[in-house]
């Protein structure tokens, strides 16, 4: 066990999210300075004061570093100092780096975007990163490279007079064992499934007439898995946003019909009479004893089958969700999924790193998973990315997770004109995104992003339906 003692609370979490990273196994505890300790295997103290002072102590030895500290700093400034003293400590005491450096957060790509729109040139906001992040030549190389794209297909966005909606169905055929998204499983919600439309509907009547003045640039139907939802309820959802919105105008139109034993031809040709643009089928991996660990009700012959049949309805924009480092998967594993993958040829994939959050029952159930092995490095995240540039597919946006296998990324990879547009406009915050559905969460963008406010709704399905005028009116009077 570890302990990280403060003399004063700032920036604890982010001191603890990086002795996390270097120390994935470990149970990590915060205290202030004085309390009683307990026995801890390493203790880290952090002392702030004319300068920020940490030492790390392990087993009566002791390691300490100093940074300049001035509370009239800039915030965001003295936090890098700390992290900065911080990183090259635990570099020192575990003799090895991290691929992101000291970067804590989900976007590192915001952070190169930002550099590169303030004028810098790529080789400065490489530097700059480099040196103030302690980034991997790699990694900053890939977040610059994703920035100049991102940058390139925003860029006939109005930001401030946009805005994109998304669309929450949270049910799902069953619950995985990595997930801690807000998912209902089908069989326990199916009789009040057109009773959360109902909500749902108001609900998006409400954002209707509340964004009227303002331009619907992308449109994102996710969940859960919206494709439990029957053809007649998602020809009355498709419909009804068909009527409310102008959809035409949108310059992306994404459903995620998601797990493989959820599509039908049905489904896709009721999806097909409205102008969606962009769908996913994602198999997470195509090794057959790994889909029935995790709690994957289908076959590998079944995601073969639904992407043949998004085919034949005409979808010509089909991206593929992957997971590596999932319960047992090996390197080998890992290729054989790419290359069945390759086979199929979709029009983008992303690659998510597995991220086990306390919601999962792979955490509740993490001493029983723990002998088959979590699997992620930088050779096999390489290995993906070496795929789909054979696939001629290019990265195109890139976000992290806490807790993620091997300390590594989320990145989207797409053909040429393929990219998903949302996901792009909700990872580098640019945009307001008003979300609708159990559990969505509404991001009201101000002052070209220098200002974030959110607005949730809650989780729960039947305090979602109950409570549907409580969640407009959090919303009412917001953007």
């Amino acid at each position: 066990m570890i302990g990280i003692a403060f003399n004063q609370k700032e920036f604890e979490y982010d001191a603890y999210t990086l002795v996390k990273a270097f120390y994935p196994q470990e149970e990590i505890e915060m205290y202030c300075t004085g309390e009683e300790e307990r026995a801890y295997d390493r203790i880290i103290s952090i002392e702030y004061g004319e300068q920020v002072k940490i030492s790390v102590k392990l087993e009566g030895q002791k390691r300490e570093g100093f940074s300049p500290y001035d509370r009239d700093e800039d915030r965001k400034i003295r936090k890098n100092k700390l992290k900065q003293v911080l990183y090259q400590l635990l570099v020192e005491e575990t003799g090895h780096t991290l691929p992101w450096g000291n970067l804590t957060g989900i976007r590192p790509t915001k952070i190169a975007m930002g550099l590169i729109e303030s004028g810098m040139s790529n080789a400065q906001a490489a530097q700059y990163m480099r040196d103030t992040y302690f980034t991997s030549r790699e990694k900053t190389a890939l977040a610059i490279a994703i920035a100049n794209r991102e940058k390139a297909i925003l860029q006939d966005i109005d930001y401030e007079k946009g805005y994109s909606l998304y669309v929450g169905i949270p049910f799902c055929p069953s619950i995985c064992l990595y997930c801690s998204f807000s998912s209902s499983p089908l069989e326990r919600w199916r009789d009040r499934v057109d009773s959360y439309l109902d909500a749902l509907l108001k609900e998006l009547d409400f954002i209707a007439d509340a964004m009227e003045d303002r331009v619907l640039d992308t449109i994102y139907i996710g969940g859960g898995t919206p494709t439990t939802l029957e053809p007649y309820q998602l020809t009355r959802l498709l419909g009804h946003i068909q009527e409310k919105f102008p959809v035409h105008q949108v310059k992306e139109y994404t459903i995620e019909a998601g797990r493989p034993d959820s599509i039908t031809k049905e489904k896709l040709e009721a999806i097909r009479k409205f102008p969606i643009t962009r769908i996913s089928v994602n198999p997470q991996t195509m090794n057959q004893a790994t889909l029935d660990i995790i709690g994957r009700k289908h076959t590998v012959e079944d995601t073969r089958h639904a992407f043949a049949l998004a085919r034949e309805c005409g979808f010509d924009n089909i991206n593929m969700d992957l997971i590596v480092g999932l319960p047992g998967e090996s390197k080998e594993d890992v290729q054989y999924t790419l290359e069945e993958v390759k086979k199929l040829n979709p029009d983008s994939l992303t690659v998510h790193s597995l991220a086990v959050k306390r919601a999962a029952r792979l955490k509740l159930f993490q001493e029983q998973y723990r002998e088959m092995g979590l699997e992620n490095n930088q050779e096999i995240m390489d290995m993906t990315m070496e795929y789909a540039r054979d696939c001629e597919m290019s990265p195109y946006y890139l976000y992290r997770q806490k807790n993620m296998c091997g300390n590594l990324e989320n990145t989207g990879y797409a053909k040429e004109d393929k990219a998903g547009i949302y996901n792009i406009l909700i990872m580098e915050e640019k945009q307001t995104i008003m979300a609708a559905g159990a559990g969505a969460s509404t991001k009201y963008v101000f002052q070209h992003g220098e200002r974030i406010e959110r607005t949730e709704n809650v989780k729960d399905v039947s305090g979602y339906i109950s409570r549907i005028e409580e969640m407009i009116e959090r919303k009412r009077g917001r953007n």
